[in-house]
């Protein structure tokens, strides 16, 4: 039997407003799509709160015995700044101002967005499609809107008719916006003279002379628009239908409720059956922004190199900071707030050691340990609460130590319980990692590349080539490692 089938997950869904109870389509399956990053910067650290909020999801659900086929893209295609009608596209702004190639930008930080989530511990989707490895389904969904007649071309470009499909069913569902508030509120801008009219957005746009990323359609030499391609990827690897889509809450209006307008269009149903969104990080108190200098990259936080905190702080530390949050709620980033997620991360990784040093009692527990048990997943069934939960951990982290102290006892039952509990939930749940031991396995590491380095000096020296020999010792003396030679042989330690 799978633990899902005794658990009751309810989840709150954007497009209605409530928690509802997840029943997946299909039975043990799980269909999930979470809009991936723009590769044409760093990944920030907002971004990072999203999907370490949807590996959460993704943990869970798996550790309840579905199996998830998560998909999340990659958005390399160049798309205007802010998804306008005219401009530069981000990429090819950014390859310009570094002087390479478009896809040199998306390479660099597609790695950078990989290598900042791998330090989070986040696990990898199960598919990761690119927006410029789809063009073939982007078109053939244009092709089948034009066919219809939600879309019009025009000059080349092909924009989604929203007020037509809003005569037969409602735009604005997910965002709770009034198609005639949009006209009322919205000013004709230059670049969106070939529309219908102002709310339309493009599916298809025809590239100016000096566009670098584009392709051949029947309709012009260009590129789509920023809301097809999720509309592509996720229809393509979860079917017409699927279960759950994710993303930031700034993508609600307009990338997800266009989203919904293609699907209907085309398929004459909602696409998702649960809508789900991260809020947004600020930087103590104030909404993070590159141009106010109010902003802190992953990397700068794992380093120490910022003006912002007092000390460097590990990824396992970030990851417990976010996650102590719900997902749902806005998070404040800062120097106090970090320093107090590293106490109680450490207090709980101590009280993890522990527990394979208590001893057990033949006494009862004076805990109901299967209760508390129940209650951590009680937390993550209401909406994933992984501040409540982490709270339940911590109410066992106080028992562990009263164990410990001679104040209360444990059965040899109830700690295996409570072991395999507070594993399950810490690491593979939550997804946070033990420092220390990570710690221990990288000093392991570290020793053994000295060990070579030392055997290598040894043969240069037996080779008489004491340029490599002192080369050697020289380097490592800079990095802080000093070899010490002796007659048991060649000795290091670290400064």
């Amino acid at each position: 039997m799978q633990l899902y089938q005794n658990q009751k997950l309810k989840l709150y869904n954007s497009i209605t407003g409530n928690k509802e109870l997840f029943e997946p389509i299909n039975e043990g399956y799980v269909g999930m799509y979470v809009c991936g990053p723009t590769v044409y910067n760093y990944v920030h650290l907002g971004n990072c709160r999203t999907f370490i909020s949807f590996d959460l999801v993704f943990r869970y659900l798996k550790h309840l015995g579905y199996k998830v086929r998560y998909v999340r893209n990659i958005t390399d295609a160049g798309h205007l700044e802010n998804d306008a009608d005219a401009g530069e596209d981000r990429i090819a702004k950014k390859a310009r101002l570094e002087q390479i190639e478009p896809m040199e930008v998306v390479q660099r930080y597609t790695v950078d967005f990989h290598n900042t989530l791998a330090r989070f511990n986040n696990l990898p989707p199960s598919i990761e499609p690119t927006a410029t490895g789809h063009i073939i389904e982007q078109i053939d969904i244009i092709k089948d809107i034009l066919d219809k007649g939600f879309a019009y071309e025009i000059n080349g470009s092909v924009y989604f008719d929203v007020i037509k499909f809003n005569t037969t069913t409602k735009y604005g569902k997910l965002s709770g916006r009034n198609i005639e508030d949009l006209i009322h509120n919205t000013r004709e801008l230059d670049g969106q003279t070939d529309k219908k009219n102002p709310q339309d957005f493009a599916l298809w746009k025809k590239a100016e002379p000096q566009h670098i990323m584009r392709w051949p359609s029947p309709w012009s030499d260009g590129f789509p628009g920023w809301h097809l391609e999720c509309t592509a990827m996720s229809t393509k690897y979860l079917g017409e239908k699927f279960d759950i889509h994710g993303g930031g809450m700034d993508l609600k209006f307009p990338h997800h409720e266009c989203e919904i307008a293609q699907a209907e269009a085309c398929n004459g149903h909602t696409p998702v059956n649960y809508w789900m969104h991260a809020n947004m990080l600020t930087l103590n108190g104030k909404k993070m922004a590159k141009s106010t200098g109010n902003n802190i990259l992953p990397n700068e936080i794992f380093t120490g190199d910022n003006d912002i905190l007092s000390k460097p702080f590990s990824p396992a530390v970030v990851r417990f900071f976010i996650l102590q949050a719900h997902y749902r709620s806005v998070l404040d980033f800062s120097n106090d707030a970090l320093l107090a997620s590293e106490k109680g991360f450490n207090r709980l990784m101590e009280a993890i050691h522990l527990l394979d040093e208590l001893r057990v009692s033949p006494q009862t527990s004076g805990t109901d340990t299967a209760s508390w048990r129940q209650k951590c997943y009680d937390a993550m069934n209401d909406d994933f609460n992984s501040p409540v939960l982490i709270a339940h951990l911590f109410d066992m982290v106080k028992y562990i130590n009263q164990v410990k102290e001679g104040k209360a006892s444990i059965s040899e039952a109830d700690l295996t319980l409570v072991k395999d509990t507070i594993h399950a939930f810490v690491f593979d749940v939550l997804g946070l990692v033990d420092v220390s031991a990570s710690q221990e396995d990288s000093t392991d590491k570290l020793s053994g590349v000295v060990e070579l380095l030392i055997r290598l000096r040894a043969e240069a020296r037996a080779n008489k080539d004491f340029a490599t020999s002192d080369k050697i010792r020289d380097e490592l003396a800079e990095m802080g490692i000093q070899l010490k030679d002796g007659k048991e042989g060649t000795t290091f330690s670290v400064s």
